[in-house]
């Protein structure tokens, strides 16, 4: 990789930044500038219901306070539905997409779309959202940590959803517009996503997209495996933990750090970071349990 690379950070202002979050971005920046690449800010708001306000603002500021550095301004998605509305003008030009008339309630026990509306809104007085036409094929990429993965998109999801009744964008067309309109080449996130990856590439090509590449790390869990509580496990502001809660991140992710690491600046800690980064050290797994002794909020 050259000093082309451009990679980012896109948090979802729904909660204060918890460490399962603060682990995909050390990985993510790490990645970045360890090749001397450019590494963005972006925040995913699309959904003005999930949005707890002000917590952007407090994420952005949590990440200054770890002494992350980013390029440019940051990026807010709800700023960008002309981009949005382009992508999908040209999908329906090129009879890809279609309105479907389907209550998330009418498919909640189908794990596929069964293609109610591909010839039409089942129901014509309802509010209708918009559908990609998925057809059978193997997407397949590999992944910088997980390794090969392949899925037919049709068989596993069938026609997804790209926008929704009641307006709002999908995040899977968001994030495929954004990525490609901010240049991004690489793409360091948790592994919860890996499944969804498929469809980004499928989505990536019918718009004529060019694809990341993409490396997934473990998803964090409690000790007990599941899913990391985002209440309990929000980021303190605190020095002394703030170098703790980064050396344990950089343990995580394979760089064995030594055990005087961060007593000096938070400069020289990220240093080290940088110059011990190695992908292939990462974990080749989709989640890793956090240690009931680890120093990290409760």
């Amino acid at each position: 990789m050259s000093a082309a690379y451009t990679g980012r950070f896109a948090p979802t202002p729904s909660g204060e930044l918890h460490f399962g979050s603060l682990y995909a971005a050390v990985a993510s920046y790490l990645d970045a500038r360890s090749q001397g690449g450019r590494w963005l800010l972006r925040v995913e708001d699309l959904d003005w219901r999930r949005e707890v306000p002000g917590a952007a603002d407090r994420i952005q500021k949590t990440l200054e306070t770890f002494g992350f550095e980013w390029d440019g301004p940051v990026v807010r998605q709800r700023s960008r539905a002309a981009l949005y509305d382009r992508a999908l003008a040209r999908l329906r030009a090129q009879a890809l997409l279609f309105d479907c008339s389907c209550s998330r309630r009418e498919l909640e026990d189908t794990e596929r779309y069964p293609g109610n509306c591909r010839l039409g809104p089942r129901d014509p007085s309802a509010a209708t959202g918009r559908r990609l036409l998925v057809e059978p094929r193997q997407v397949r990429f590999a992944d910088r940590i997980q390794g090969q993965f392949r899925q037919d998109v049709a068989a596993a999801v069938g026609d997804f959803l790209l926008q929704r009744r009641d307006g709002v964008v999908a995040y899977v067309l968001a994030v495929v517009v954004d990525d490609a309109d901010q240049g991004i080449t690489d793409v360091v996130r948790g592994a919860d996503l890996l499944d969804d990856t498929p469809r980004q590439i499928y989505l990536q090509q019918a718009l004529g997209l060019a694809t990341p590449n993409y490396a997934h790390v473990p998803v964090l869990t409690e000790p007990d495996g599941a899913k990391l509580a985002k209440s309990r496990r929000s980021v303190p502001l605190q020095g002394a933990l703030r170098d703790t809660q980064l050396r344990t991140i950089f343990a995580m992710l394979g760089m064995n750090p030594p055990a005087d690491l961060g007593r000096g600046s938070l400069a020289e800690l990220w240093r080290w970071g940088i110059e011990n980064w190695a992908v292939g050290r990462v974990p080749k797994c989709l989640s890793a349990p956090l240690s009931e002794g680890l120093s990290l909020p409760k």
